[in-house]
């Protein structure tokens, strides 16, 4: 399904243009409209311009590939090992590969972005690329669905030193590449574990907060995070519910001042990438929003939503967050490190 939203995200790029199509073997050979005949999950229509592209092999045709492409995107459904090797195999022959994959996400020379709270983790590139003996080829990956929303939100509170969150996600049923149609016991049905989330919930965001010291990326130690990740009947849209404490209790305003401040300051603002959203955390005051249906598609699917910031009786402050899975938290989020990337002059 990633693979598919790359697709359609990218039919209209205005930096990239789609020019190889690569599976696993079973789909080489085939015209990529053929190839996901009968699976195509997308609302838009496959696109007339690549659905008669000849779909290559990702591992018997690399040759062909890379004398092809300025870099890769990368979503598989394969084991985490033969994930790694072939990244590490476009990588080494000069093509960089921004992945969406888990499979080098806690590789210590390997960024992980979400580019509005750590485009100076690109900085490991470089250290990527001398320990390696790569010159042109690195890798960079996105990470978890589960944790765009809240996490953007956190980074943008940092001045208030949160210390303690608790984390809800109600998680569509596209995050396991899904649909009603494929997956009709879904409908009318609420599944409350999600295998291996709650701990890339919990982990990821340390990572993305982390600082390079001595060309060594070291991960953040707070906020402590306990993430309890359930699936609901709901095609596309992740919400959260966090509550959290801060070491600097604001006050409600404070709060909200902080979030307008970074929609006007943080790190891609003046970059004019063609993915970044205009405002990206919208607050709504109105007490029944956001709403996944009504508002996951915000910034064209870019973008964060966030409603109900109250006081907690436990916690500091609660409040709803809520992001698009597909867009945001997988496919979209690759497109904008690649458009970062970019502009950082990594990829040509």
């Amino acid at each position: 399904m990633v693979g598919q939203r790359f697709i359609a995200l990218l039919e209209n790029h205005p930096w990239f243009k789609v020019v190889v199509v690569a599976a696993s073997p079973r789909s080489a050979g085939k015209e990529y409209g053929e190839a996901v005949s009968g699976t195509w999950k997308m609302q838009e229509k496959i696109p007339t311009s690549l659905g008669n592209l000849i779909v290559q092999s990702v591992v018997d045709d690399k040759e062909k590939i890379t004398e092809s492409v300025d870099f890769v995107f990368c979503a598989l459904d394969l084991d985490k090992e033969t994930i790694q090797k072939i990244e590490e195999s476009y990588a080494a022959r000069g093509v960089p590969v921004v992945s969406n994959n888990s499979a080098h996400r806690w590789t210590e020379d390997i960024p992980m972005f979400i580019p509005e709270v750590n485009a100076h983790h690109a900085d490991l590139i470089p250290v990527q690329q001398k320990k390696r003996g790569w010159k042109k080829g690195f890798i960079a990956v996105k990470p978890n669905c589960s944790i765009q929303s809240y996490s953007i939100i956190l980074t943008a509170l940092r001045e208030f030193q949160p210390k303690q969150v608790q984390v809800t996600s109600l998680q569509a049923i596209s995050g396991a590449g899904k649909n009603f149609e494929t997956w009709p016991e879904m409908i009318d049905n609420v599944i409350p574990l999600i295998g291996g989330e709650e701990e890339k919930s919990e982990k990821e965001p340390m990572k993305i907060w982390g600082t390079i010291k001595e060309d060594v990326l070291v991960s953040a130690i707070q906020p402590s995070i306990s993430a309890t990740c359930i699936r609901v009947p709901v095609a596309d849209g992740h919400m959260a519910s966090v509550s959290v404490s801060f070491a600097k209790r604001p006050t409600k305003e404070q709060l909200l001042q902080a979030i307008e401040n970074f929609n006007k300051n943080h790190a891609l603002v003046s970059l004019d990438l063609p993915s970044s959203p205009t405002k990206l955390i919208k607050y709504f005051a109105e007490e029944n929003r956001p709403q996944t249906k009504l508002d996951r598609d915000y910034g064209n699917g870019m973008g964060i939503t966030m409603g109900r910031l109250r006081e907690d009786t436990h916690f500091d402050y609660s409040f709803i967050a809520l992001s698009h899975n597909t867009i945001r938290g997988a496919a979209g989020g690759a497109i904008l490190a690649a458009e970062l990337l970019v502009k950082k002059g990594y990829i040509a």
